[in-house]
């Protein structure tokens, strides 16, 4: 059994945790400056509360860094600040480059550091989320998962892989959902939108349907992908390209940023209103 620290546990993280503590491990958390939604579903999943990252990081022996990707290296920053030497996942939807210099830092500090990236929704579910290890300490990261639901997948030594995997399929997962959000308020803005649908449902019947319901899930977790959009665009160019697309589908996220606390998705119309700023 390994004692294990997460950070943080989110809809998300906490699904990560469950599949650690389905593995036989001990998992740690720190409620410090948390939100009470966080405390509860910690506390439903039996994680175990160190109180602060100070005590988390004395008693783990392999932290899990799970945030909004804005928040990844302030996080890996706090962390090496308490001093702790295990091992680091840092399995947050960022650039190569951005894990490259994260691993760098933690390297210098004594830190084993395994890049990761999270494809699919909260793990559940078996064959449905995959983490994805690069790094030379990967193995330790997936013996930890070994009892599943979520599965795990070594792919290189190399800082960086696992998260470049995240970023080419997110650009096409998240950032065609945001240029379907924005076709549908531009064709709003010029009225045109019923006009669209028969045409798309003519080529593809029930795509119309789709684009809906993309659009309107999508809300409550826009403020979260627009940083993440933001480091696929960062992605992009470092590699050569136009980082233009995805620099505008992390605007479109970010107008619907308001969402975020929303119990149920918003009506449509009104989604278009907030892409259109009226």
């Amino acid at each position: 059994m390994t004692n294990i620290g997460i950070l943080y546990p989110g809809e998300m993280g906490v699904s990560i945790a469950a599949s650690a503590v389905n593995g036989g491990h001990q998992l740690y958390w720190a409620s410090e400056n948390r939100s009470n939604k966080t405390c509860l579903r910690a506390d439903k999943y039996k994680l175990i509360d160190a109180g602060s990252l100070s005590k988390l990081s004395r008693c783990s022996e392999i932290i899990f860094s799970i945030c909004p990707p804005h928040s990844a290296e302030d996080v890996a920053k706090s962390v090496i600040e308490q001093g702790f030497k295990g091992y680091y996942l840092d399995a947050n939807a960022v650039s190569p480059q951005c894990a490259a210099k994260i691993g760098t830092m933690m390297e210098s500090s004594g830190i084993h550091f395994i890049d990761g990236g999270i494809i699919g929704g909260p793990a559940w579910t078996p064959k449905e989320t995959w983490l994805y290890l690069s790094g030379k300490d990967a193995k330790v990261i997936a013996d930890c998962f070994s009892n599943g639901p979520l599965e795990t997948k070594i792919i290189g030594d190399k800082i960086g892989k696992a998260s470049a995997l995240k970023m080419c399929y997110a650009a096409h997962s998240k950032g065609t959902t945001a240029l379907l959000a924005a076709i549908l308020a531009t064709a709003e803005s010029l009225g045109v939108r019923e006009e669209l649908y028969k045409q798309w449902n003519m080529d593809d019947s029930g795509f119309s349907e789709q684009v809906n319901r993309r659009t309107t899930h999508v809300t409550t977790k826009a403020w979260r992908f627009e940083g993440e959009m933001r480091e696929i665009a960062s992605t992009f160019q470092d590699a050569g390209l136009p980082n233009g697309f995805h620099e505008a589908a992390a605007e479109v996220y970010r107008r619907m940023g308001g969402y975020k606390d929303s119990n149920e998705p918003p009506a449509l119309d009104n989604i278009l209103d907030t892409l259109l700023e009226k």
